[in-house]
């Protein structure tokens, strides 16, 4: 029974020498004085901010993207133990002892750190040699640009990262395909590029363009099954739900699983969520919730109401009247009603209560038991302040001269009658009796003589106006746009018939203490409406640059500069590389064309085996590349330097693919073959002193003299700073 301890326990393990001398030299490379400089640098003053807010738990909507990435960030001060005590106000800023920078910057240098081996597998499973491998490795290694980013607390080395792993686990998985499906190492890499591509997307949004990429190359691998005859039914279903489970279901849930984990730390109220909704706010720990706590749900006949606007552009603001009339005739001649002005005010205040009224009956206060207000009541709307009834005519509005003005009715006994009844209409109702309620109802406000709908036009009105926002009658309204759509923010039940008291009412905070709660899903569905729609004027910026200009590396970003020693950072390219990842673009672009046009011909110049290899690496390399860099050209944003890296990573993976191919197959003589190592090495050489040359813009030091900075200024298009003294 025991005969097995007569035998020795022997474990054999293999370990690949290039994996781990490429990933000790990369951890090296990024991580030695990781913690110089002990200063912001650059984007650090815009990720840090939000950094704070995570360790406090402060609510932040940041429209550059989805969470995952300050995620990481938040979870690396986390375990330095940052407090989030730090005012990140400028570039450049001395970092004070309690902020444990090496910490901050750990997690993007792992990242990408990490990268360099990756290239060098992504190689392996395209079945290319260790050699070749090897090389595409050592390119990430000395790319000046990908150091720079990955020694900082930024998030392009992570978003680098997760593509690569990304398109590695895709590989393993399809290499595995025909030796062992369905095997546990099979649904590990199926389900870890999922995992990955759902990871890219969440820490930034261009993750979602590789994410397209190896949805592409599926498609085009299940097509190929579909075409399988040898493949029975039954098992090529149950690839395609496998394909669809990890590639499509798993990242959508991983993806949400970002945003519960944000939005369970985040709980407490700040500046940020004014551009979200009251209902949200009001879920909020502090801030509005403090206000609207537990105030009554349903409205009644004799509520006193605030109502915000739900599209909250160019800013929140709320429905307001004051004292104040309309001028009897504007700057451009046009007449005016003369009534009391209606407007949008962006703050809070007294004058943005309404009494809501029944217009049978003459009482303000709510009776008892309340009578709740339902989809389709007419009512009157008072303001509560000056007592004077919401009202609109077919006067024009003051800045939107097809629209009806609204005002607050003044009776100056003219033929000008009063027309102030409103119809209730609640939009997100489940049924035509649903009651309207405190901040959950979104509700169009209808006139009923004119069928005119109240509307936030978003114009400023002129000083006469106090530069508040106008509000519009709407007499054609299709659909239900945001702008004309209100919700109850604060509410209370009113007590006080005689106006004094009622103003004394009005001016006195409401208090009453029960929570309004969202289910995880409406508050994911807001933010990250808000995220993708929510942007902020684009500015020039210093080194903001055009996707032109990024292949031929005609720009750079100056990171950081030391204003004594003149030590600087900058996200500057090792110029060799990037300008032989164009060429090795462009060469196997013409190669691919030229080979396809000659097997049209049943012209083979390359074994099936060759082509098939060339087919899928340029795929993956020309087609990332692709994905990766051109959707820029559409878009309407301020752009960076740093934004074409990731295309960047698989125009490089393409180098040693094109020159092993044209040492194979171009390279017809020994001389030849031997020419060409010969001007790879030497080509080899140069990325090596290129790299060395710019590495103390890379790293920051040693600091060099005016005249070594006036040497690296090899393009008149680079900024490298040179201090006057």
């Amino acid at each position: 029974m025991l005969g097995f301890l007569k035998h020795p326990i022997v474990f054999s393990v293999q370990i690949n020498m290039n994996l781990v001398v490429l990933t000790v030299v990369g951890l090296l490379s990024r991580l030695w004085a990781l913690s110089y400089p002990r200063a912001v640098v650059f984007d650090e003053v815009y990720y840090g901010q939000f950094l704070s807010l995570y360790m406090k738990r402060i609510f932040f909507v940041d429209d550059s993207g989805p969470p995952f990435g300050h995620l990481l960030l938040a979870f690396g001060g986390y375990l330095g133990g940052f407090d989030g005590n730090f005012l990140w106000n400028r570039i450049g800023a001395e970092y004070n002892p309690t902020v444990p920078v090496w910490a901050l910057r750990l997690l993007p240098a792992l990242a990408g750190a990490l990268c360099v081996p990756l290239a060098y597998q992504i190689l392996v499973e395209l079945h290319y040699s260790h050699f070749v491998a090897f090389g595409a490795a050592l390119l990430f290694l000395l790319e000046n640009s990908l150091i720079t980013q990955s020694r900082l607390m930024l998030l392009e080395s992570i978003l680098i990262f997760f593509i690569l792993l990304a398109v590695l686990s895709y590989l393993k998985f399809y290499n595995l395909q025909k030796q062992s499906p369905f095997s546990a190492r099979w649904w590990f890499w199926l389900l870890l590029t999922g995992l990955c591509c759902s990871c890219a997307i969440g820490v930034k949004y261009m993750g979602l363009f590789t994410y397209i990429l190896l949805l592409a190359i599926a498609g085009v691998h299940s097509w190929q099954l579909i075409g399988d005859q040898n493949l029975p039914n039954m098992s090529l279903l149950c690839h395609l739900l496998a394909r669809g489970l990890a590639l499509v279901i798993l990242p959508v849930a991983i993806y949400l699983s970002f945003f519960y984990i944000h939005l369970a730390l985040l709980y407490r109220s700040g500046p940020h969520d004014q551009i979200m909704s009251s209902a949200f706010q009001a879920s909020l720990e502090g801030g509005l919730a403090r206000i609207t706590q537990g105030q009554p749900l349903e409205v009644a006949y004799g509520s006193q109401i605030t109502l915000r606007n739900i599209l909250g552009k160019p800013m929140p603001c709320w429905l307001h009247s004051h004292k104040n009339t309309y001028p009897i005739r504007y700057e451009n001649g046009r007449g005016s009603s003369h009534q009391q002005q209606v407007t949008c005010y962006p703050f809070k205040d007294v004058n943005n209560w309404w009494i809501v009224k029944d217009p049978g009956m003459q009482q303000l206060v709510v009776s008892n038991p309340p009578r709740p207000v339902r989809h389709g009541s007419i009512v009157q709307l008072v303001h509560g302040i000056t007592t004077r009834y919401l009202n609109t005519h077919d006067v024009a509005a003051p800045l939107s001269p097809h629209s009806q003005e609204i005002s607050c009715y003044i009776d100056y006994n003219i033929s000008m009658v009063a027309q102030n009844l409103w119809r209730v209409e609640i939009v997100n109702r489940d049924s035509d009796t649903d009651v309207w309620k405190t901040i959950l109802s979104e509700v169009r406000l209808v006139h009923v003589n004119t069928s005119a709908v109240l509307k936030l036009s978003g114009a400023s009105l002129p000083e006469w106006g106090y530069r508040q926002l106008e509000i519009i009658g709407e007499k054609i309204s299709k659909g239900y746009h945001q702008s004309m759509l209100w919700n109850v923010e604060e509410h209370r039940y009113g007590k006080s018939q005689e106006q004094k008291e009622r103003e004394v009412e009005l001016h006195s905070p409401t208090q009453i203490s029960i929570s309004q709660n969202l289910s995880f899903m409406a508050k994911f569905t807001e933010l990250q409406w808000k995220i993708l729609t929510l942007k902020n004027e684009d500015t020039e910026h210093k080194y903001s640059s055009s996707p032109l200009e990024w292949i031929t590396l005609d720009t750079n970003i100056a990171y950081w500069f030391h204003s004594t020693s003149g030590a600087q950072i900058h996200l500057l390219g090792n110029i060799v590389t990037w300008m032989s990842a164009n060429a090795a673009t462009a060469a196997y672009v013409a190669l691919f064309l030229w080979y396809l046009l000659r097997r049209r011909r049943n012209i083979c110049d390359i074994p099936e085996e060759a082509w098939c290899q060339w087919v899928s690496a340029g795929g993956l390399c020309v087609g990332g590349w692709a994905m990766n860099y051109l959707p820029f050209f559409l878009m309407e944003k301020t752009l960076f330097l740093y934004h074409y890296l990731p295309a960047l990573t698989f125009q490089i993976l393409l180098i040693p693919v094109v020159l092993q191919h044209t040492s194979e197959y171009l390279c017809r003589s020994r001389l030849s073959k031997s020419m060409h190592s010969a001007l790879v090495v030497a080509w080899f050489s140069s990325v090596y002193l290129t790299y060395h040359t710019f590495r103390p813009l890379t790293y920051g030091k040693p600091p060099l003299t005016k005249s070594q900075l006036q040497d690296l200024r090899w393009k008149d298009s680079w900024d490298i700073l040179i201090s006057k003294h």
